[in-house]
């Protein structure tokens, strides 16, 4: 195992400014991973921690028979002064030795979330204002969006909108345009917050495992226009919205989270409507924060949630 040095520390560009990872004492890390299910892994990690003088504070894992893959969690604390570059660093003998796909990261690292609107500003909302109270450890870089309508309310809590407008023939270009943005703003996570323009396969893949969505549960009974009202006029008893990651497939991608609601027969559609906004936003909310704390991890079309 490479010994853990103290003393250079790593940096970051951001906007022009200088983003240094500072090698402290008692900081606290994120370590994620995800390999072929074999005997030895548990203590292999725990043993890189005792040695490099880190503490555990909590631990989760999950072996799936079906896939034959073991997924970890570890939040630590390291008890001497050293950064997540060291750390990585000490570490990747492990990794190779095990074939993981892991990650370290300091706990209080904020993930650069980019939210994307169309014409339902309710998850938008409710995002933008869990972040300004911090209930969602994210930094919001921007929100795009095909219309102008939340243009005052994004421009409110001091972050940047961008109109990207979208039409067959634009297409291409808006896509491009987006991921310059992902690019020039060093975004970790794109947050589709009722954004309603299908995103292309080539999109997909670049960002795959990035793009989170979140749409009604409906789905495929009640297409097209006014899924509430189609469900009302069938009489459901349960509404629900599904939080999931973005891929080729459309609102098939890997699920995180999901949330329902029981109905009743007196419930009118304008009052399914807005229940089924607020059961929207609680399942997405709840995804993102997941995903900003490092608690999912892909594990083929499905995913391992450490709540």
């Amino acid at each position: 195992m490479p010994p853990l040095s103290t003393c250079a520390d790593t940096c970051d560009e951001r906007n022009g400014a200088r983003i240094v990872d500072e090698p402290t004492a008692s900081a606290q890390y994120v370590l994620t991973l995800s390999c072929p299910d074999k005997q030895g892994i548990v203590h292999a990690v725990s043993s890189y921690l005792f040695m490099t003088g880190c503490n555990i504070i909590d631990s989760q894992q999950f072996g799936d028979a079906g896939s034959g893959l073991f997924f970890m969690r570890v939040h630590f604390s390291a008890e001497q002064p050293v950064n997540a570059e060291k750390l990585r660093a000490s570490f990747a003998a492990i990794g190779a030795s095990f074939r993981m796909d892991w990650q370290i990261h300091a706990s209080t690292e904020r993930m650069r979330v980019l939210l994307m609107v169309s014409r339902f500003g309710h998850c938008l909302n409710d995002l933008l204002f869990r972040t300004r109270i911090g209930a969602l450890p994210i930094e919001v870089v921007g929100v795009v969006s095909n219309h102008t309508d939340f243009r005052a309310l994004t421009e409110s809590y001091g972050i940047p909108f961008h109109h990207v407008p979208v039409t067959a023939d634009t297409k291409a270009d808006a896509e491009q345009r987006l991921l310059d943005l992902v690019a020039d703003e060093q975004v970790d996570l794109v947050v589709l917050a009722r954004y309603m323009q299908v995103l292309s396969d080539d999109l997909c893949k670049e960002l795959s495992g990035r793009v989170i969505n979140i749409h009604h549960s409906f789905l495929p009974s009640f297409k097209g226009a006014k899924p509430y009202h189609q469900a009302h006029a069938r009489g459901v008893k349960l509404i629900g919205a599904t939080a999931h990651y973005v891929t080729a497939d459309l609102d098939e991608g890997p699920i995180i989270e999901q949330e329902v609601a029981r109905v009743t027969h007196d419930v009118t559609p304008e009052q399914l409507v807005a229940l089924g906004r607020d059961v929207e936003c609680q399942a997405l909310a709840r995804a993102v924060k997941w995903h900003s704390e490092r608690r999912v991890l892909l594990n083929g079309s499905r995913t391992v949630v450490f709540a």
